[in-house]
């Protein structure tokens, strides 16, 4: 039987040889899977604040800004003032946005079903329930964790 450690940098090694190659596949068809994070979540969720799109895919203020800055200059998203905040922009994909990340999105998946072709059904189905089982732990564990440092801060004050 593997050790812990063996089988934890295996899924390390995959997630990075795996996150490569897509992101090469998708940057071919002229969008990054950096990018095409942000133009995902505009195109389901709908023109927002680029503080939202921080908080939801949990990246720093100033990080989110350079990315919008960048896919504003290529055209793929549109600042426009938010009409209950004119301090604050809201963040839209345009339609070349929606046409780079339909493209860049058919490589990616044929990519993906490619690399888990090697497995047959059973062996999917299994990986599916094992990686949810670690999904789960991870979970338990990060609400042990905010609730320990809930717990800190209220003894502190």
């Amino acid at each position: 039987m593997k050790k812990t450690f063996e089988v934890s940098d295996r899924l390390f090694e995959l997630y990075h040889r795996v996150h490569r190659l897509v992101n090469e596949s998708m940057t071919e068809e002229g969008v990054s899977l950096a990018r095409s994070k942000f133009l995902f979540f505009l195109s389901k969720l709908g023109p927002c604040r680029s503080t939202d799109i921080a908080c939801a895919l949990n990246f720093a203020p100033r990080t989110v800004t350079e990315a919008i800055d960048g896919l504003e200059r290529d055209r793929l998203v549109v600042r426009k003032p938010d009409p209950e905040d004119r301090r604050a922009k809201i963040v839209s994909i345009t339609d070349t946005g929606r046409v780079i990340l339909e493209a860049a999105e058919h490589p990616r998946k044929q990519l993906i079903e490619e690399i888990f072709s090697a497995l047959d059904d059973k062996e999917l189905d299994q990986l599916f329930d094992i990686v949810g089982k670690l999904v789960d732990k991870t979970d338990e564990i990060r609400k042990r964790k905010d609730e320990a440092e809930a717990a800190q801060i209220a003894v502190a004050r």
